[in-house]
């Protein structure tokens, strides 16, 4: 089964990494890339990258759609004469399945919303597929993207708005957490390193006895919330602040500027 990639920035890399690791050839697996650097970059992979489209396609059963949103129109204007059946995956934020169908002259299009944690084999990807595509080509999309984290299938495509507003642009939201909890750790004393440990090992630790507990995230919450303790103290401070609903405000944002790209970049 070949994988041809189209476009070799971080999230393509990942992915890339993701198979290797997985024990795919190589020589399975290639790459275009307008990129010279980026080509250079891809390089210890040891998979065969191309600069022109036709020619990095040719033999391929899977094309991996790797390109920026706003690029997307045009490189599958570009693709539509050249395909032969190839299942092709877009990694695209916003676009839809049915224009980028319409744009390519098939409909056997899955959409995927991959995360950056795809990086460290730790991603989280929602998958939606147009009713043409097959079972077999479903559960080869499943093995590709699954090869850097976890899945979630969606029968309703606009969910994947959801799915880019929580797990999509959910990193950045962590990294903002951490960041604060960083400064404050620095406020009040710490020294700089001690706080980056303080703040991201709590917050993994936190996020590890979420995983495996059988019990809801707001128990948790509460266990570790003592009456007139200092939990309780800066938990108060929070609800004051609105800062859940401050939180769910944005990333109902995110959803909102998802659907927004899908309407704008579809268009004829």
């Amino acid at each position: 089964m070949n994988i041809c990639f189209i476009g070799g920035g971080n999230m393509a890399s990942a992915m890339i990494g993701g198979l290797v690791g997985k024990d795919w050839s190589r020589e399975q697996i290639s790459v275009v890339e307008i990129s010279a650097d980026n080509r250079t970059k891809l390089q210890p992979f040891g998979v065969k990258t191309f600069e022109d489209l036709s020619t990095g396609i040719a033999d391929s059963d899977v094309i991996v759609l790797a390109v920026k949103p706003q690029q997307l129109r045009e490189v599958a204007t570009q693709l539509a004469p050249l395909l032969s059946g190839q299942l092709l995956i877009s990694i695209a934020a916003g676009i839809r399945a049915a224009d980028l169908a319409r744009w390519l002259g098939t409909q056997n299009v899955v959409r995927a919303m991959p995360n950056t944690p795809a990086l460290i084999r730790s991603g989280m990807t929602g998958l939606y597929a147009l009713s043409a595509v097959s079972a077999n080509d479903q559960v080869l999309a499943e093995q590709i993207l699954g090869s850097v984290g976890k899945i979630l299938w969606l029968k309703d495509e606009s969910m994947l708005d959801a799915v880019t507003a929580i797990s999509g642009s959910g990193p950045a939201y962590v990294f903002y957490f951490i960041e604060a909890m960083q400064q404050a750790a620095c406020e009040l004393g710490l020294p700089g390193e001690q706080a980056r440990r303080l703040a991201i090992d709590t917050f993994l630790g936190a996020a590890k006895l979420a995983d495996i507990s059988e019990d809801d995230v707001s128990v948790l919450r509460a266990r570790v919330t003592s009456k007139n303790g200092t939990t309780e103290r800066a938990l108060l401070s929070m609800e004051a602040n609105n800062v859940k609903q401050h939180i769910i405000t944005a990333a109902k944002a995110a959803a909102a500027r998802s659907k927004e790209m899908g309407d704008e970049l579809g268009r004829d």
